[in-house]
């Protein structure tokens, strides 16, 4: 299996015109994103779009990536929900489907305690069979995990990693191998232990965000930083409304995607937003004006 560390790129998923799965282009862009920088991909997140595919869409979505990349690059399906049997039925799935590992966020809406917090992992840690990664997002789900009960997690045996995307709370966590969530903090993360990050900009700057964790790697903070400064840009673009509609206008844009489509509930981006998306990537060098 491959190593969960890295530039793990959460791929925006494509969608046909008639609103359905496009099989090919997720093909394509998974192995854009892996001879771009990324050591894996997440399919089946939020920046999938995750709440709008049905369950045997998240499957052939998984099977499809995991043909195209073959047994190497890191593959992990998001499976997370918040209703604990259908976490177990789907991470399950995801196993048997040929994920190396599933993300599992914290269950939205339903607001539990830290008990049950606890008891949803273990069970689908227990149904998935293979690597869990924990994932914490306050500013969606409204609950967050604090540091010393993602160590509490760590003790399940096959909870092996949190991808971190509160920002005020990016350090080691005992048990835990930690993830970035955010772009932004990537560098932060390393600089304070991190293995990796599980990344949106990483569809666009691939290659420097995997310099970036190339330069740690080998004790080059300096280079490291200076590419972070570098593309501090897309990652403020990447944010400039709710993700994942920049990313795949963006992704649109470089031609990676054949359409920028969304599912109800979101919505294409605007004018605006792409105008300034434009405008980020001509300045990145990535797209020049005709092309755009």
């Amino acid at each position: 299996m491959a190593e969960i560390a890295g530039v793990l790129t959460a791929m925006v998923t494509p969608f046909a015109e008639d609103g359905s799965l496009d099989e090919g282009a997720a093909r394509k862009l998974a192995r854009h994103l892996i001879e771009n920088g990324s050591h894996g991909v997440v399919v089946a997140g939020t920046t999938g779009e995750s709440p709008t595919l049905s369950d045997e869409e998240d499957m052939v979505l998984l099977r499809a990536v995991r043909d195209e990349l073959g047994d190497g690059p890191l593959v992990v399906c998001g499976t997370g929900t918040n209703d604990t049997h259908h976490s177990e039925q789907l991470s399950a799935a995801a196993a048997d489907n040929g994920a190396d590992a599933v993300l599992v966020v914290t269950p939205y809406y339903n607001k539990p305690n830290r008990a049950g917090i606890l008891a949803h992992y273990e069970a689908v840690c227990r149904a998935a069979g293979i690597p869990v990664i924990a994932y914490n997002i306050p500013s969606r789900v409204v609950v967050n995990v604090p540091p010393d009960l993602l160590a509490e997690l760590g003790q399940i045996e096959n909870l092996v990693a949190v991808k971190q995307a509160n920002n005020d709370e990016i350090d080691q966590v005992d048990g835990l191998d930690v993830l970035a969530g955010n772009d932004d903090i990537f560098l932060r993360c390393l600089e304070t232990g991190g293995v990796g990050g599980i990344l949106v900009a990483s569809h666009v700057v691939g290659n420097e965000m995997r310099e970036i964790y190339d330069a740690m790697q080998s004790g080059d903070g300096d280079r490291a930083a200076e590419t972070d400064q570098r593309i501090r840009p897309i990652y403020e673009a990447m944010g400039l409304d709710t993700n994942p509609i920049p990313v795949k206008a963006a992704t649109e844009m470089l031609g990676l995607i054949p359409s920028a489509r969304m599912r109800l509930p979101m919505v294409e981006a605007d004018e605006s937003t792409r105008g300034e998306l434009r405008k980020a990537l001509e300045a990145q060098g990535l797209l020049t004006a005709s092309a755009a």
